[in-house]
């Protein structure tokens, strides 16, 4: 039975990432090399360089370069989602989306950065931390000028700006700028603690918290006192430890030692 459509568009991108031999991908690409095995996937594969997008939706303005991903494009408008997880039963729309999705629980994360290391479960979060080592930043605030290397970036930055909060607690109605502090604080209400000490067995409500509960085994001390060089595992014993010597300062002061000295001298009678 021939593949369908969307499973040829599949084979398209794994054939081009596993690097299959070049006798096995006799169709090579006139603009940038890349070789493939099958003509339909060159033909797909030229239209990113020639923009050509022949399949329009009926539904929308949208427009796709191949019959695959416009049908996958249609379940967006009929709510179909054929594709479910075998782990969870998600369902999905396409099977691109299901298959990402599945690294959720295999923990597979194919897509390795070549500079630090680190590996994504999918290839456009590698391209997007790729940025921060070239150090590329094309995305700048219209306000101050500060550039973001992320689009995203950029709109959470904006809400510097804007003073906007559109993430809020169905619990109290605190308003939060980023969805990633309103998931924190959410832990307040539910009593969630997701981060576990290895050591101890100790839980915490944030990745933070447990980095600085982790010290009390380690014995790290990374904050350092610039007057005696006391170290501390957290920020704020530092701080209350700063201001003994703030103390010490204010009673050592030439001034008010000058003044004691003259309020204690015995009064002249004569």
């Amino acid at each position: 039975m021939a593949a369908s459509l969307e499973d040829q568009k599949s084979g398209e991108a794994a054939e081009s990432e596993t690097g299959s031999p070049t006798k096995e991908r006799p169709f090579p690409c006139s603009y940038c090399g890349k070789r493939f095995s099958l003509k339909g996937n060159l033909n797909r594969h030229i239209r990113d360089h020639t923009g050509e997008r022949p399949f329009p939706c009926t539904g929308c303005e949208k427009s796709f370069k191949d019959s695959g991903s416009l049908t996958a494009h249609m379940r967006c408008h009929t709510g179909e989602q054929p594709y479910s997880c075998l782990f969870c039963g998600k369902n999905f729309s396409g099977r691109g989306n299901m298959t990402r999705h599945m690294r959720i629980h295999t923990g597979e994360k194919p897509f390795t950065c070549s500079v630090c290391s680190k590996s994504f479960h999918v290839k456009e979060h590698l391209n997007r931390h790729m940025k921060y080592h070239t150090g590329e930043k094309p995305f700048s605030c219209t306000v101050c000028g500060k550039g973001c290397a992320q689009k995203t970036d950029l709109k959470k930055h904006m809400r510097v700006h804007t003073g906007e909060k559109p993430f809020s607690c169905p619990f109290c109605g605190k308003c939060c700028a980023e969805k990633g502090d309103l998931t924190k604080h959410m832990r307040v209400h539910t009593g969630e603690k997701p981060f576990s000490c290895t050591v101890c067995g100790k839980s915490c409500a944030q990745k933070g918290s447990l980095k600085i509960h982790m010290r009390v085994h380690t014995g790290e001390k990374p904050f350092s006192c610039s007057v005696c060089a006391k170290r501390f595992t957290v920020t704020g014993h530092l701080k209350r430890h700063m201001k003994l010597h703030a103390a010490e300062s204010a009673d050592t002061c030439p001034d008010k030692m000058q003044h004691e000295a003259n309020a204690n001298e015995p009064m002249n009678t004569s």
